[in-house]
């Protein structure tokens, strides 16, 4: 099979790129079995490949892949050509909220937090009409919704929405594999777009990006169809009684109000697979034993083919220094790709890294405490090219073009450095999209 990420990307087998990536070798056959485990599954268990294809054409549509839309609106076409057709329909609609907003990227996302009320950024949401739901069916139209969470409002993510995908017939499981599978995505087409960037430059030019991230705040924006706020409010509480305990809400929860480095847990909100009833398999996927004891890669295991190859991803993209950026920039990239998403757990851990790594505990705050613009202003050439990046190609539509290229080049990066950048930003466009999705930070004692 092609490699996915290259196809997407444009560039051919033993393309210089292509060598390039061969450098984290571990990351890239891993990033292929990823997609084969959640895309080609041998077994798709209890999510069918039409519902596997039709989320992800969708994805993609809305993450502003023209390529990547049309390789997995391909494969639903194979699977269920009807279906194809109804997601198109449904695709067009919600890009064209999208569209008809298009001065405010995403990701978007109202915080709880009144600390951090100021980084407020309504946008569209997706709901789906009538028609729609009886063509598609109730079970299929809500992992659609739920896509589009993930995909555009991450950290507005709520145990309601997982309460309602197993109201409409999907279990612990398929709610792992649909969470990994979009948030997945959210990595490939990243790290696809940052490769097609590199690959043409200097010929491209960069996307028009604007010079802050202050966003409007003046509504909810579009929808497919505008379910207002009580409406949404009644859905979601209707389907937690519903589903009783099989959802938790941690009502006495320590919750996290400022982005802080070390210090928060993580409390998943479906259960995770029972330590003592871990299988031989998913033992193996978590790669490191002392896993067991944590509960979010317990919950990943109820997916172990996928837990196994983005572990393998994970560790080869961070750890391999045989060559390359070091691994303060690393961590500095998932922090900012982190602080940008919402994601106080993981901007916690990996601001805690960096510091580790650099010895800049300060400057590192700083990032935490000012936020993220589209330029950066650390006052380190390296650094700022790095969050810069990072943070373009975090938004979506990703905005990562020549001139962020430009930057890093003149920070004095080379392309395999870039690479390992890219791939440290777009890797946790995925980690993000897991850990806002199933669960929530609590501040430690």
């Amino acid at each position: 099979m092609a490699d996915i990420i290259n196809l997407l990307a444009g560039i051919a087998a033993n393309d210089p790129l292509d060598e390039l990536r061969g450098h984290r070798a571990q990351a890239k056959e891993n990033a292929q079995l990823s997609f084969e485990a959640l895309l080609e599954p041998e077994d798709p268990r209890g999510v069918s490949y039409r519902e596997r294809y039709a989320v992800a054409a969708f994805t993609a549509g809305l993450l502003g892949s023209d390529r990547a839309e049309e390789f997995y609106r391909d494969l639903l076409r194979d699977e269920d050509e009807a279906a194809s057709w109804a997601v198109a329909e449904l695709l067009d609609e919600a890009v064209l909220a999208l569209d008809s907003r298009a001065e405010v990227r995403g990701p978007y996302g109202i915080v709880d937090s009144a600390a951090l009320s100021a980084e407020n950024v309504p946008g569209p949401w997706f709901t789906a009409d009538t028609q729609s739901r009886q063509t598609l069916g109730a079970r299929l139209i809500s992992g659609l919704e739920f896509a589009h969470l993930l995909a555009l409002h991450p950290r507005d993510a709520r145990p309601a929405h997982l309460a309602l995908l197993l109201e409409s017939g999907w279990d612990e499981d398929g709610i792992v594999t649909l969470a990994q599978l979009v948030s997945f995505l959210n990595f490939q087409i990243r790290i696809s777009t940052g490769l097609a960037a590199l690959a043409l430059a200097p010929i491209a030019a960069g996307a028009p990006v604007p010079d802050s991230l202050s966003r409007d705040t003046g509504g909810a924006g579009n929808a497919v169809v505008n379910e207002d706020e009580a409406a949404a409010s009644a859905r979601e509480s209707a389907a937690l009684t519903a589903v009783g305990d099989r959802v938790n809400t941690y009502p006495d929860l320590a919750r996290p109000t400022l982005f802080q480095q070390s210090g928060l847990g993580w409390v998943p909100w479906i259960a995770p697979v029972a330590e003592a009833e871990l299988t031989e398999t998913q033992r193996d996927s978590l790669i490191e034993a002392g896993r067991a004891k944590n509960p979010y890669f317990r919950l990943l295991a109820r997916d172990p083919a996928a837990l196994r190859a983005r572990t393998l991803t994970d560790l080869d993209i961070f750890f391999n220094t045989t060559d390359g950026l070091g691994r303060a920039e690393r961590e500095l990239a998932a922090t900012a790709a982190s602080r940008l998403n919402g994601c106080l757990f993981c901007a916690s851990i990996h601001s805690d890294r960096a510091t580790e790594e650099s010895g800049r505990r300060e400057l590192v705050q700083r990032l935490l405490d000012e936020g993220i613009g589209t330029k950066s202003r650390l006052g380190d050439q390296v650094w700022d090219a790095v969050v810069d990046a990072s943070v373009a190609l975090t938004l979506t539509p990703q905005a990562f073009g020549a001139r962020h290229l430009e930057q890093l080049r003149a920070a004095g990066l080379d392309d395999g450095d870039i690479i390992d950048a890219l791939n440290c930003a777009a890797f946790f466009n995925w980690a993000n999209r897991l850990m806002l999705s199933l669960g929530e930070p609590e501040q430690l004692k």
